[in-house]
C-alpha cells in the first residue's frame, strides 16, 4: 500500500494546506510521495525537505515587498510574483531551501503543470535543484493571464490548475492507494465557469487546445469533486478541506490574513489528526 498526499492549489489559499502539512510534519506523518499544483508544489515541497513553518515564515516576511509580488512586478516582467526575486532570492539566500534533505527524503514529489500547446496536464517528478532549478515549481503556479509562459525542454508550461487541480487520478494510476487530499475550498464548493473567458481567448489565441481546456475547467473541476466523493465513500481517501471559505485572496498582501488562514489549517489538522493516523495505519 502506497500512501499519497494529493495538494491542491488556490494561490495564497494555500497557507491553509501550510498549516495543516507543518501540524502533519510535527507529529510525524510520512508518505510515500506527494503531488502539488501551483501554490500546493510551491508549498508543499517543503513537506518533503522537512521545513516546518517555511512557508507561512517568508510569505508573511515578504507579501508587501514590491520585490516579490504584485502590480509593479505584473507590469514590469509580466509576472505577479516575480520570478527572480521569488524563486531565486528567497529560496537560495533570504529563506533557504534544504535542498540536501529533500535530496535525501525517500518520498517522491511529483507536480503538476499545464502543456499551453495541448492542453493537457504536464506530471513531473520533481527531484531537486539541479532539475531546473525552481522553474518546474515556478511553471505550476505561473497563473494564467498573470505570468509568462515557462519553457522548460520545449514545453511551454502554465499553472497546473488549468488541467488537473486536484490529481487523484494520476496518483492512483501510478500506484498510491491511501490519499489524503488536502483542498483549500470548504465542501460545498462548486466552480463557475471564468468570467476572463474573452481575455483569456485574446490573451492565448495562439494556443486554441489550451483555450478549450480552459473553457471546460470547471466542469472538469466538478466532475473531479465528485470523484472524490466516491473515492472518500470507499474508504480510499481522507479530504481535509476548511469549513469556510477562507479569509485570503489570491495574492494578499495582509499578514494577519496569511496568519489567519494558516492558523485555521492548523486547527483543522489538530482536530483530524486521530482520523489522520487510523487512515494511514
Amino acid at each position: 500500500m502506497k500512501k499519497g498526499l494529493i495538494l491542491e492549489g488556490g494561490a495564497m489559499r494555500g497557507m491553509f494546506t501550510a498549516g495543516v502539512t507543518d501540524v502533519m510534519m510535527e507529529h510525524g506523518i510520512e508518505f510515500d510521495g506527494a503531488v502539488g499544483v501551483s501554490a500546493g508544489a510551491a508549498f508543499g515541497c517543503n513537506y518533503k525537505s522537512r521545513q516546518i513553518g517555511r512557508s507561512i515564515r517568508y510569505n508573511k516576511r515578504f507579501c508587501n515587498d514590491p520585490r516579490y509580488c504584485g502590480l509593479r512586478s505584473l507590469l514590469l516582467t509580466g509576472n505577479l510574483f516575480n520570478t527572480d526575486f521569488a524563486y531565486r532570492e528567497v529560496p537560495l539566500h533570504l529563506d533557504a531551501f534544504d535542498f540536501d534533505t529533500y535530496r535525501e527524503n525517500p518520498m517522491e514529489f511529483y507536480l503538476v503543470c499545464t502543456d499551453v500547446e495541448t492542453g493537457e496536464p504536464v506530471y513531473r517528478r520533481y527531484d531537486g535543484y539541479h532539475d531546473h532549478g525552481f522553474d518546474w515549481i515556478r511553471a505550476s503556479a505561473s497563473m494564467p493571464l498573470v505570468s509568462r509562459i515557462v519553457e522548460i525542454e520545449g514545453q511551454k508550461l502554465l499553472d497546473g490548475g488549468m488541467s488537473d487541480a486536484i490529481p487523484l487520478r494520476f496518483f492512483q494510476s501510478i500506484g498510491y492507494t491511501r490519499n489524503v487530499v488536502i483542498l483549500t475550498q470548504p465542501a460545498d464548493y462548486r466552480k463557475k465557469k471564468t468570467k476572463a473567458l474573452p481575455l483569456i481567448r485574446l490573451m492565448y489565441r495562439r494556443y486554441p487546445k489550451l483555450v478549450q481546456t480552459m473553457q471546460r475547467r470547471h466542469e472538469m473541476y466538478n466532475t473531479t469533486l465528485n470523484y472524490i466523493a466516491e473515492q472518500e465513500a470507499a474508504g480510499s481517501v481522507l479530504v481535509i478541506r476548511p469549513a469556510e471559505p477562507l479569509p485570503v485572496s489570491r495574492a494578499e498582501k495582509n499578514p494577519d490574513k496569511l496568519q489567519a488562514a494558516y492558523d485555521i489549517g492548523r486547527a483543522t489538522a489538530a482536530e483530524q489528526l486521530e482520523n489522520i493516523h487510523r487512515f494511514l495505519a
